[in-house]
């Protein structure tokens, strides 16, 4: 079967294309535990998101696919559903199948689109078997995880369990089915990795516990390595971990840092996302091998330095200081100075905007953010679904915004008991575009050619909506802002 595997090009204001340009990695894993008679191609919309309906047309007329496949998140949901559409007008027979976080918690909003079947949960397994059935023409009744339209309703098996990673039943991902180019980070090619699944702590934002339970499984070094080295034969200088929660074994992480470095895999560049308490509890000797591991950035999920907001996140415990078996505070600075003593970037995961929040409260956050980290990468609670927090958030009646589209985590959807949605976006966004602008002699460091050719687009859109007037503050920052809602609006116009 021919079949065309789709992620969207919606992207996050944090990660805009000019500088990131990530592979959807669930793609490829599917497209590597498929059957080898089928003949799949990888298509990530965001190489193309400015193109997005010709790309498809032209996939479609080279490919002729049997089946489409799409991974989507929440605020891709409205870009799907178009693509769908689409894809229906170009070819009205073909099988359309929908998969990723989205569709997994929140498969009664895909029933009423063009779509066929519904993967919920992991799904490398369950597509595999969906495509043998289809080939058969029977059996969908005993696939795990898999939800399907029989004339006017719809059915749905019992959920897959979650996978264990133990054996070889999921295969590597198969990288040579990808049909477009260009994945690029901050000028490097860029390319994903996994080496575990799931994460124990049940943060109240985090979907992942929904999707697949408290639990934490691992690929064998072995089977990493290799991956790293066939991303690294097809031209990626910078590997990024896409791990759910990899520094929660500290000491398998240690091994794995090792390994890279006994493998001579350390010449590329990593990215990983990293809790505090572990850096901190361990950064002596941790910090150090990371940095001669190959290790440039780090994702530090701080999430918010008030000991109430974090209690709200349910973090607390995660950025939380240990010292001989005691809790000791917050881990967050002592986490950022281990990383910055061994010459590593902090990009600074941070939300604002909670239940309790006031301007002062939020201001402290930013302050911190302008202080210590390298990046921000600050984010407003949003209420994904079937998380706690949105249950939270509807209880006390503080979601102002119901456009899925605009979930995307630096929109504000929710209100506070003291500021509207708006004045707590206008204070991110307000203070957020200067700590950016801090970073680009790094960024310069890191590949010249690369800022220096593509300067002028990074500020343009950091400073979307900004005049000369507004930045040399002779024009209300209010009124850029406003005109920056209004371009953001128009660039979710995707197809």
């Amino acid at each position: 079967m021919n079949v065309l595997l789709l992620s969207m090009p919606d992207y996050f204001e944090h990660m805009p294309p000019v500088a990131v340009r990530m592979p959807n990695g669930a793609l490829t894993s599917l497209a590597g535990n498929v059957d080898d008679h089928h003949r799949v191609a990888v298509a990530d919309l965001i190489l193309s998101h400015r193109r997005v309906r010709e790309t498809i047309t032209r996939l479609f007329h080279e490919i002729n696919p049997e089946v489409v496949g799409l991974s989507v998140m929440t605020f891709q949901r409205q870009t799907a559903h178009r693509i769908i559409d689409l894809a229906r007008t170009l070819k009205p027979g073909v099988k359309i199948v929908v998969g990723g976080y989205d569709p997994s918690l929140a498969p009664d909003a895909y029933e009423g689109m063009a779509v066929d079947y519904i993967v919920r949960g992991e799904g490398e397994i369950t597509f595999r078997e969906l495509l043998r059935a289809l080939e058969r023409g029977g059996g969908w009744e005993n696939i795990c995880g898999l939800s399907r339209r029989e004339g006017n309703r719809w059915l749905h098996s019992p959920a897959r369990p979650v996978h264990r990673l133990e054996d070889d039943e999921i295969r590597p991902p198969n990288r040579g089915a990808r049909v477009l180019q260009g994945y690029t980070l901050l000028g490097r090619q860029v390319d994903v990795v996994e080496t575990s699944r799931g994460c124990t702590y049940d943060c109240s934002f985090c979907s992942i516990i929904e999707m697949r339970g408290r639990n934490f499984h691992t690929y064998s070094f072995e089977r990493v390595l290799r991956d790293i080295r066939d991303a690294r034969d097809r031209g990626a200088r910078t590997i990024f971990l896409v791990d759910d929660n990899i520094t929660l074994n500290v000491r398998r992480f240690e091994q794995l840092c090792h390994a890279i470095i006994e493998a001579r895999l350390n010449k590329l560049d990593y990215f990983v996302q990293a809790m505090t308490s572990s850096i901190a509890s361990h950064g002596e000797t941790l910090a150090p091998l990371m940095r001669r591991a190959g290790f440039r950035y780090v994702f530090l999920g701080i999430e918010n330095i008030l000991e109430g907001d974090l209690q709200f996140l349910r973090a607390a415990a995660k950025n939380r200081a240990r010292d001989n078996g005691k809790n000791n505070g917050n881990a967050t600075l002592k986490a950022i100075e281990y990383l910055h003593r061994n010459k590593m970037y902090v990009v600074g995961g941070l939300i604002v905007g909670n239940p309790d929040d006031t301007q002062q409260s939020i201001e402290a956050n930013l302050a911190f953010a302008r202080r210590y980290v390298d990046w921000p990468y600050i984010q407003h609670p949003t209420p994904y679904p079937r998380t706690p927090m949105t249950e939270h958030f509807r209880e006390r009646g503080l979601i102002t915004n119901e456009r899925h589209e605009e979930y995307d985590g630096t929109t504000a959807v929710v209100r506070t008991e003291h500021l509207t949605a708006e004045e707590i976006e206008y204070l991110r966004w307000k203070a957020e575009r200067w700590m950016k602008v801090r970073h680009m002699p790094a960024a310069f460091c890191h590949d010249p050619c690369f800022v220096v050719r593509h300067a002028p687009e990074m500020l343009a859109h950091t400073f979307r909506g900004c005049t000369l007037r507004s930045v040399l503050g002779l024009e209300d920052d209010r009124k850029a802002f406003g005109r920056y809602k209004i371009i953001r609006r128009r660039e979710r116009a995707y197809v």
